[in-house]
């Protein structure tokens, strides 16, 4: 692994910032309105839509390890591995965002056809975004504190990009002429979403030229070797090390956790505190701790070290939920579980990518070859499975509880089995997959594993 003596400044740090705040204001748009798309505009079954949503998760386990297998074997003629990407990707993805909320027109069966099509096109410009922005850490700097700091950033960016989309989505839909005289999408406001969704192509295009343009990739591959991997060899190597398969399962439980929290939100404050209002200070206190911890996790790492300060996060959500857990439906409970899921998650998400950039490391010394897009995809690949799998255990819970949208849109409370399984859904669900988290952290050790490799090379030559 050889690195250039230059760290890592101030203003490519904000460019890490800033392509992870514009990426997640653009997830906050796609993901408040795009299953209201589906139902509300083109007027698809709702069960056909969740078919859909199935179908595109059996897309992104196939597609996902195939481009980041090819694209490890790419070099560009700069003959850098990732950044690149930020260039070729942006017009696609920024595409791909806009007809993902077109509407064509067309039978509610050509609606389907379409619909899957544009979600597969769009699902394969993700996964190419997602090697910058989960890759480039690890490339930036070799350096363990640079590596934290501009994950800090990222994380920064994430809270800044989370918090504007919650208060902004809204208010561009009704910029664009959406949303006047009712609060909930219809068929009227097509061409308010399909505006807003050009806006937001917009924005991935700036965000990947701010890190385009801001950044720089600097760690390259020891050995000159660039023989093309295959599939098969390409996940020998990463099952080989330890830490790559851990480190999956922590992104997955923190994906599931996010989720979770997420989607149950807004169920809770409308039928179990009966006041749908509550939404939005729960979630800016969630978001003022994410903000806080985003600057304070990397001190927290160099006092503690890296297991200890994983182990602290699961351990603040696990006691942030049992107040919540014990009484439920207390709105202060409900604050200091968001204050807990806030400073928990926020320090895991720190955690795993700095993780992650030391695990390129690791399989680099294992087998004298980087693999950076194909660990970055497969954690995108990961958080898509905890995505997927929230969105149905959220569906089929509720079902299975008896939720009822008639009761939905009379403004009545749901019974009193709904309401627990939501309570669980926010509660203890998240508590048991923050336990997860906490055994993983006692048993990953980047540290140790790249010694040991180092150690066992010496000694094999």
């Amino acid at each position: 692994m050889e690195k250039e003596k230059k760290g890592v400044g101030l203003l490519e740090k904000l460019g890490f910032m800033s392509f992870s705040a514009s990426t997640n204001i653009v997830f906050n748009f796609k993901s408040t309105y795009y299953k209201f798309f589906l139902t509300s505009i083109l007027l698809i079954n709702p069960i056909a839509a969740s078919n859909m949503a199935l179908i595109g998760t059996i897309w992104d386990i196939v597609n996902d390890p195939l481009i980041g297998v090819w694209a490890n074997n790419v070099k560009f003629k700069s003959g850098e591995k990732v950044r690149p990407w930020l260039l070729y990707i942006a017009v696609p993805y920024a595409l791909g965002m806009v007809l993902l909320f077109t509407n064509f027109g067309v039978s509610e069966k050509w609606a389907i056809i379409l619909g899957l099509t544009v979600f597969f096109f769009y699902e394969i410009a993700n996964t190419f975004r997602g090697i910058p922005y989960n890759g480039m850490g690890a490339l930036a700097s070799a350096d363990d504190g640079e590596r934290k700091s501009i994950n800090a950033f990222r994380s920064l960016g994430a809270c800044l990009g989370s918090g504007i989309g919650a208060v902004a989505v809204p208010l561009i839909v009704k910029m664009f002429g959406g949303l006047k005289d009712h609060k909930v999408i219809n068929s009227s406001d097509s061409g308010a979403i399909f505006r807003s969704a050009c806006f937001m192509g917009v924005l991935i295009v700036i965000g990947c030229l701010i890190h385009y343009f801001t950044t720089k990739e600097r760690v390259k591959q020891v050995s000159d070797n660039e023989e093309k991997i295959g599939i098969v060899e390409t996940y020998r190597m990463l099952f080989k090390c330890e830490s790559w398969v851990k480190n999956m399962f922590y992104v997955m439980f923190y994906g599931v956790s996010t989720c979770l929290l997420t989607s149950s939100i807004t169920y809770y404050c409308a039928y179990v505190l009966n006041n749908s209002s509550l939404a939005t200070p729960i979630l800016a206190v969630y978001l003022v701790f994410s903000i806080i911890f985003s600057i304070i996790t990397p001190k927290i790492d160099t006092l503690l070290g890296r297991k200890k300060t994983m182990a602290l996060a699961a351990i603040i959500q696990i006691v942030g939920k049992i107040p919540f857990i014990l009484v439920p439906n207390n709105v202060i409970n409900a604050y200091i579980n968001a204050a807990a899921a806030g400073m928990g998650l926020t320090m895991t998400f720190i955690m795993f990518n700095t993780n992650r950039n030391a695990i390129s490391d690791i399989v680099e010394v294992q087998n004298g070859r980087r693999l950076d897009t194909m660990v970055s995809t497969g954690d995108n690949l990961a958080s898509k499975i905890a995505e997927a799998m929230v969105d149905k255990l959220f569906l089929v819970a509720l079902a299975v509880a008896g939720f009822s949208a008639q009761l939905a849109d009379e403004g009545k409370l749901q019974n009193l089995t709904t309401q627990n399984t939501i309570n669980a859904l926010l509660g203890w669900i998240p508590a048991l997959v923050a336990v997860g988290m906490l055994l993983i952290s006692l048993t990953i050790d980047t540290k140790k594993e790249y010694e040991r490799s180092v150690k066992m090379k010496e000694e094999n030559r």
